[in-house]
């Protein structure tokens, strides 16, 4: 019987259920009820779980209290994608309530998950049942009830599991878009895994998976003999994270590092501060730091020493957080999208910073964090430019000093005409309200296959067959792309547009694209047709009109 879990213990959990979900998330791709090839629940909840895994590897925390808040950062930094933020919110609510505590009871535990559960809804503007947010909040509640009698964690997380299952089941009756697929949903399914990782941890059943990915992109190599010592300003490198125990103001401390040091990054969270300087007095740093409350980790290192043994060794990996970028104008702005073209149009508009990403590939919270910090500005304006990737831009809101404001840009197309009516001399209410003008004149057209049968809309879709989405809304699936290009010509004119552009994607000859567009020609004659390479994955074809 285990009555109560350690750090150590919760820290094997989440390490076990994300090996489990990394070796599982290809089946729960499977079960995307969209026809076209945007199948990365699995891979999203995956990627998102292993940041707290790799952070829990190297921490080894030793109360439960600081293994769920080293958890909960590392998923909120990791997030990607809808199902990945909402993995994050659950855990950072279990973190909130379980951040006193040296170990946990079932009821402790049963009690977190429920407050994880609160946090996910508050968080999600539209909560629709008969998803991960049902299978979640039945489970919390089985937990909550059975808590009450039962001691043992491996008895509570059986009923759990036996709730959930059945909450799982039955999501293909709550949610009509499952019903019409013929399948439960896959976000759901993939916090079962996670749960059930967890649950054969306590058992002792630690899972081997080599192909587990527990470390996620590859950090970059530097060539420190470009270097002289000379050049280090400070000699140590201090990192830790105070859990806060009081409500002062961190401005003071932020003013006391900006005196002693450089390269400063100080985020300040709900329940903790989290401090990175190079400085020759990381004592002094510290003392000033425990008048906000106990150190949970620190981490000191001579740079000038690592810098001998980094020449020597003739190669390091540099792990520095990314250093907010000092502002140089008010506005900046940072864009999500995936191909070469795509790239090379944003930055003809001047973006600030892009971030890779979009269908299938959705960057994480940090990625997008990270781009923001790299922008000169004091306000950053983030645009998406995909439904599945605005949650994680919107938790970049809270995670830095700048101000941040996400445009909700569902389609790349909708990104670059808010972009092309940017201008810097309107106040901030004014301009983030133009922004949102500008997107909702784009009407997007896609055109791409199916990976695999489904059945959407209604409609019996066949792996191979070439589809049209006008709006997400699937327009029409055929063999025949001829059959395809001419309704989706025919539907944006509708909207009897002004301008068509046609991107064309890294599959697509130039040639073929003009050929496309000469059928919006002969068919809107009043609109301006263009073509343009946007080199995206996915889709053969992305078309905007407005």
């Amino acid at each position: 019987m285990i009555n109560i879990i350690t750090g150590k213990d919760f820290s094997n959990m989440i390490i076990n259920g994300s090996s489990l979900i990394s070796i599982n998330k290809q089946s729960i791709n499977d079960l995307n009820v969209f026809p076209v090839p945007d199948g990365d629940t699995g891979t999203n909840m995956s990627m998102t779980i292993n940041a707290g895994a790799a952070e829990l590897t190297k921490k080894a925390p030793a109360t439960v209290g600081d293994a769920s808040a080293a958890t909960a950062s590392a998923l909120l930094r990791g997030a990607r994608g809808n199902s990945g933020v909402i993995l994050s919110l659950l855990f950072r609510g279990i973190s909130k309530h379980l951040k006193n505590l040296d170990t946990a009871t079932t009821k402790d535990f049963a009690l977190a998950l429920q407050d994880g559960v609160a946090a996910a809804y508050k968080a999600v503007m539209k909560p629709t049942e008969g998803t991960i947010l049902t299978v979640a909040r039945l489970s919390a509640d089985t937990a909550v009830e059975v808590s009450e009698t039962v001691e043992d964690f491996i008895e509570l997380f059986e009923a759990i599991l036996k709730t959930g299952e059945a909450a799982l089941a039955n999501t293909i009756n709550q949610n009509p878009v499952l019903k019409k697929a013929g399948v439960i949903d896959a976000g759901g399914k993939g916090y079962l895994v996670i749960l059930e990782g967890m649950l054969a941890a306590l058992k002792g059943e630690m899972v081997k998976a080599e192909d587990a990915n527990t470390q996620t992109e590859a950090k970059e190599k530097a060539n420190f003999s470009d270097f002289d010592q000379e050049e280090i300003n400070f000699s140590y490198c201090t990192e830790f994270i105070v859990g806060k125990e009081n409500d002062k103001p961190v401005e003071p401390l932020r003013e006391y590092l900006s005196g002693i040091g450089d390269s400063i990054v100080l985020v300040d969270d709900d329940e903790i501060i989290k401090v990175h300087v190079h400085t020759n007095e990381p004592g002094n740093v510290i003392t000033k730091a425990l008048t906000y409350g106990s150190l949970l980790t620190v981490k000191i290192e001579n740079m000038r020493e690592q810098h001998t043994n980094m020449v020597n060794d003739e190669a390091a990996v540099h792990e520095e957080a990314p250093v907010e970028a000092t502002p140089e104008k008010k506005y900046g702005t940072v864009a999500v999208c995936a191909g070469d073209g795509m790239m090379e149009v944003f930055k003809d508009l001047g973006v600030d910073n892009l971030v890779t990403g979009g269908q299938t590939m959705n960057p994480s919270t940090e990625d997008i964090l990270a781009a923001v910090q790299k922008t000169p500005a004091e306000i950053v304006f983030v645009f998406p430019n995909n439904k599945n990737i605005v949650m994680a831009a919107q938790q970049c809101v809270d995670l830095t000093e700048k101000k941040v404001i996400v445009i909700p840009t569902r389609t790349v197309p909708q990104g670059i005409s808010a972009l092309i009516s940017m201008d810097p001399d309107m106040s901030e209410e004014d301009l983030e309200q133009c922004f949102k003008d500008a997107a909702s004149n784009v009407h997007t057209a896609l055109v791409t296959y199916a990976a695999r049968d489904s059945v959407f809309d209604g409609h019996d879709i066949s792996a191979g067959e070439y589809l049209a989405l006008l709006e997400g809304a699937l327009l029409c699936n055929s063999s025949d792309l001829e059959v395809v290009k001419k309704a989706v010509a025919e539907a944006l004119c509708e909207f009897s547009p002004e301008i068509i552009t046609v991107f064309y994607g890294e599959n697509v000859e130039e040639d073929a694209a003009a050929e496309f567009a000469g059928v919006f020609e002969s068919v809107a004659k009043d609109a301006d047709t263009s073509v343009v390479y946007g080199g995206q994955p996915v889709y053969y074809y992305v078309i905007s009109a407005e």
